[in-house]
């Protein structure tokens, strides 16, 4: 796996109790998989369509640096799949991770799935 991206946990990132909010790191790392995902297939049309299991592991807290490991899960006619795990930079511990997020490549016009002409080696082969 791949860490491609960091973030610091800033003061409006927190919830009631200190900690990192559920909802900011989805938000995130919706965001992250769908650029690398868009970087891998070359193809800015995704959009998301599914978000399997998220476990939360650990907490994160203000000033925590957070990175993003991204990697290719699956690869369909017009989907791919992106596994995403979110960790502490510094400690290396996992906080969350999405097993499977799933983008379909869409016709900018139409918005009707579209095939993106790739296969799961192709974008393996992809230099991130």
């Amino acid at each position: 796996m791949r860490f491609l991206s960091r973030r610091l946990v800033m003061p409006n990132d927190l919830n009631f109790a200190g900690s990192l909010f559920g909802g900011r790191i989805l938000e995130w790392i919706d965001e992250e998989a769908y650029i690398f995902a868009s970087c891998q297939l070359g193809e800015r049309s995704l959009v998301t369509k599914y978000i399997a299991a998220i476990s939360f592991e650990a907490s994160a807290y203000k000033g925590d640096v957070v990175e993003f490991g991204l990697d290719i899960k699956n690869v369909g006619r017009t989907s791919v799949s992106v596994t995403c795990v979110v960790r502490n930079k510094i400690t290396k511990q996992t906080i969350c991770v999405a097993d499977e997020i799933v983008f379909v490549h869409i016709d900018s016009d139409s918005r009707k799935p579209m095939a993106h002409g790739k296969t799961k080696e192709d974008l393996l082969a992809v230099k991130f």
